[in-house]
């Protein structure tokens, strides 16, 4: 009885079961890599990038200079630069408005600098308060008490023609420059 001789195939070209899902699993785990990796370097380098882009940022009319009377502090509301079709009544933002005397004016984000929540002004204490968390702020928008760890952020505002206008678009923030430039100024009386 003759033996045909067995011809081991060609380990060259062929792929084994194995070692074809283990490339599959190689290009899946890149694959997923890739889609985490995009938008944690874009968020890495968005610090980088932020100071170049102005974004969204625009001037914005709050009204008349006359309707904010020198010493006191009132609402004011404005319209969101950046408005997309399904924000609704959310572009309509508050701000306070702090009249110092003749143009010079301090414009108060109306969140508070701990966790966001809008602050409202008591001109009888003088103070603003956030009803989250007891925050209380100054008139000058300094800290006076609560886990805030710094005073109200500020809108860089400017009086052109009468009318009190602030750069808005965004909210101030610590990382902007803006915002910690306003908020390590000395307090006004």
């Amino acid at each position: 009885m003759t033996t045909k001789p067995v011809i081991a195939p060609s380990t060259e070209n062929t792929l084994s079961r194995r070692g074809f899902f283990m490339k599959l699993g190689v290009l899946f785990n890149g694959f997923a890599t890739m889609v985490l990796a995009v938008p944690i370097a874009r968020f890495i380098l968005s610090s980088v990038t932020r100071g170049q882009a102005k974004g969204y940022l625009s001037w914005v009319p709050l009204g008349n200079v006359t309707n904010f009377p020198e010493g006191e502090t009132r609402m004011a509301t404005f319209r969101s630069p950046f408005v997309m079709p399904t924000d609704g009544k959310t572009v309509d933002t508050a701000c306070w408005v702090r009249r110092i005397s003749g143009n010079q004016f301090q414009v108060f984000a109306i969140n508070c600098a701990h966790l966001g929540c809008p602050v409202r002004w008591f001109p009888q204490s003088g103070l603003f308060m956030c009803p989250c968390h007891g925050g209380a702020y100054y008139r000058d928008g300094s800290r006076a008490s609560g886990p805030p760890e710094r005073g109200l952020f500020e809108y860089p505002y400017k009086t052109e023609n009468g009318v009190l206008t602030i750069e808005a678009g965004q909210l101030p923030t610590p990382g902007d420059p803006v915002a910690n430039v306003s908020a390590e100024k000395p307090p006004c009386a």
